[in-house]
């Protein structure tokens, strides 16, 4: 065992093994009785591939590079790929993220595009696809720019012909709704064929916010007549609709203040804890409906179990097995259920529960130890106490190598990571970037500051017209207790986070005095400008709830701005960005540059070509988190050993 000092100990966890590692699979799904899904390629450019999981257990990734199974609606994508077996063969539809055309492919076949390219906007958008083959159609959501500005953009569902007569020919694509609502889920089929469901919402509301369940009839001639609203409103969010096996109407409400399942309107299982989550991509489902009426959930309280819940008698029957969190992606087939789950000590992988035996088992993805698990972090799940009283959630990993520990008295430099969204929350699994960290001797704490999910609609309402406020005073409230209860060094203690993260690690170093630097990463950092006309059409309309409306409160914009109060950082920081972010784009950075240029506060500035939000390439993973590790040690007076010097410029 070595005595070295905190932020010194040598790991065999480096940046290029965490980028390797980072990602996870997307997207499960069936096509006839084999599992497929979307999988990460960071040495690939980042792209996502399609696996298939063959009978005798192998995965194949099924489309080569350049193909990237991946779409941008709203931006963030969603379900990007559907299948079905025709005459006993797969026949699968994707969308490309290179020119976001749908696309068609048979094995030994090459992929051929199903709808036309289009000039404006980067491409016509699809997402949730569904293949009815009878009908010779894809039904999914169609989102289609107007015009050059990022909310000239109109979303319908769609019917693209199976027979590629839509390729060159916007006309042959059949627009099964209008576009009088501003957003809009795929549609889910009733099992008699005769209904279709989906949701609905429009600016200002987000999704968690409130949406409307909308039902239609489908024709004979395969249109929809007749759409009503049957559920929902501006202050209840509904997160999900699908139709039980006998025709019920199931979804996801959080009127009672929980996201909880109703079946044809009355709560089945009326619990304190989630049975969804933020609706960010077009796709996550939290619960699955089976032939026999059970129903396939992930649900919690903070942390996401899989189980089974009984509609009739309200029961729900977990899962077992080593897995605490599984993400918004399930499939079910029969009996069979697929999802995705990890835990602290592994990654995400692709796990199936058989509902006859109850046996759960990994099938696909299996989290492999690349390094020894000793030196692995080991969280602590922390409830502190944040201004008022009131409840902060947070996830508490300590610094551990197994063959290290401190000289006596020091205390550990401690990292605060603030997640983004913000309407989301952090996941209790093992991440690499975190180990990376806590290997080395730096501890790390991921705070689920007040406006996360996962608590209930009232601690997630705690944001309304707050960032920049409570996710500030929250991040420093569990800053300061671990200071003050002797697990962190005062004097050493750094904030992070990327997105709405981002802006709230930049909010804390122009509003605090609590940390000795920081790491943004594509943040936002001008308010007025993101909200007119600085980010996509999805969260132009977000600040209303978040900050206020800015004809009503333009003053709060300002006075929350980074960008209008450089001079008040006054500590090192790391700025990362990806020069296409079109959600945070660079602009917003470059403004925080000119106004901090020549106040002598010492910096860095990484922009990363063919990066948007949120990096996927490798190259760019190591880069981003060597730099940031030389950032808190030259702040910190560590020295980790073999980590590039981050030239820091004033």
């Amino acid at each position: 065992m070595q005595i070295l000092p905190y932020g010194s100990w040598p790991s065999p966890l480096d940046a290029r093994l965490a980028a390797s590692h980072d990602g996870r699979p997307e997207y499960v799904g069936f096509v006839g009785d084999e599992v497929w899904w979307t999988a990460p390629r960071p040495a690939e450019g980042g792209r996502r591939t399609l696996v298939r999981l063959r009978a005798d257990g192998t995965e194949e990734s099924v489309l080569p590079a350049p193909w990237n199974v991946r779409s941008r609606v709203m931006e963030y994508g969603g379900q990007p790929w559907a299948g079905v077996l025709r005459e006993g063969r797969p026949l699968i539809v994707f969308a490309h993220f290179a020119d976001q055309r749908l696309y068609a492919w048979e094995p030994g076949g090459e992929p051929r595009p199903l709808t036309p390219l289009s000039p404006v906007g980067g491409g016509l958008r699809w997402a949730e696809p569904k293949l009815l083959c009878d009908r010779g159609e894809v039904w999914c959501v169609l989102e289609e720019f107007t015009g050059d500005g990022p909310t000239d953009v109109r979303r319908v569902l769609a019917a693209v012909p199976l027979d590629g007569s839509a390729a060159e020919d916007r006309a042959a694509v059949r627009e099964l709704t209008d576009d009088r609502r501003r957003f809009v889920t795929g549609a889910r089929i009733s099992p008699d064929g005769r209904r279709a469901a989906w949701l609905a919402w429009d600016h200002p509301r987000m999704p968690w916010d409130g949406t409307d369940v909308v039902v239609a009839e489908i024709g004979p001639d395969g249109g929809l007549g007749g759409g009503r609203v049957v559920a929902g409103g501006p202050e209840e969010s509904i997160a999900q609709v699908d139709w039980a096996s006998d025709g019920s109407l199931l979804y996801t409400s959080d009127r009672s203040g929980w996201w909880n399942v109703h079946r044809d309107h009355r709560p089945v299982c009326p619990r304190e804890e989630e049975f969804a989550g933020p609706l960010w991509k077009l796709g996550h489902r939290w619960f699955a409906p089976l032939e026999g009426g059970l129903v396939a959930v992930v649900h919690g309280r903070g942390a996401a179990a899989l189980g089974v819940l009984d509609p009739e008698s309200g029961e729900v029957v977990d899962v077992a097995g080593p897995w605490t969190e599984f993400a918004s992606t399930l499939a079910v087939h029969g009996e069979r259920v697929v999802a995705v789950g990890a835990s602290p000590r592994s990654a995400y992988e692709v796990v199936e529960l058989d509902t006859r035996t109850g046996r759960a088992r990994v099938i696909g993805a299996p989290h492999d130890d690349t390094v020894d698990p000793a030196y692995y972090p080991e969280p602590q799940l922390r409830t502190f106490t944040g201004p008022d009283g009131r409840d902060v959630h947070a996830h508490v990993y300590p610094p551990h190598n197994p063959g290290c520990v401190a000289p006596g008295a020091e205390l550990p430099p401690y990292v605060i990571s603030a997640h983004g969204g913000p309407t989301d929350r952090s996941p209790l699994v093992l991440d690499l970037e975190i180990a990376y960290f806590t290997s080395r001797g730096i501890g790390v704490a991921e705070v689920d500051y007040g406006g996360s999910t996962g608590y209930g609609r009232e601690y997630r309402d705690r944001l309304r017209e707050q960032w920049g406020v409570v996710d500030v005073e929250d991040c420093a409230a569990v800053a300061l207790a671990l200071a003050a209860e002797g697990t962190a060094d005062r004097d050493r203690l750094a904030i992070r986070g990327g997105s709405a993260g981002g802006w709230t690690a930049a909010a804390s170093l122009t509003g605090t005095d609590v940390y000795a630097c920081g790491t943004i990463v594509y943040p936002v950092l001008d308010l007025a400008a993101w909200a007119t006309g600085e980010t996509h059409d999805f969260e132009s309309r977000y600040l209303d709830t978040l900050v206020g409306p800015l004809a009503d409160v333009p003053a709060r914009y300002a006075e929350r701005s980074p960008v209008e109060h450089a001079d008040r950082i006054t500590v090192p920081f790391l700025l990362l960005q990806g020069l296409d972010d079109v959600i945070c784009p660079p602009a917003q950075a470059e403004r925080l540059l000119e106004r901090i240029a020549g106040r002598r506060v010492p910096h860095a500035y990484l922009a990363f070509e063919g990066e948007g939000h949120g990096f996927r390439r490798a190259e760019t993973m190591v880069r981003a988190l060597e730099a940031e590790l030389s950032l808190y040690a030259q702040v910190f007076g560590l020295r980790p050993p073999g980590i590039p010097r981050l030239e820091l410029r004033k």
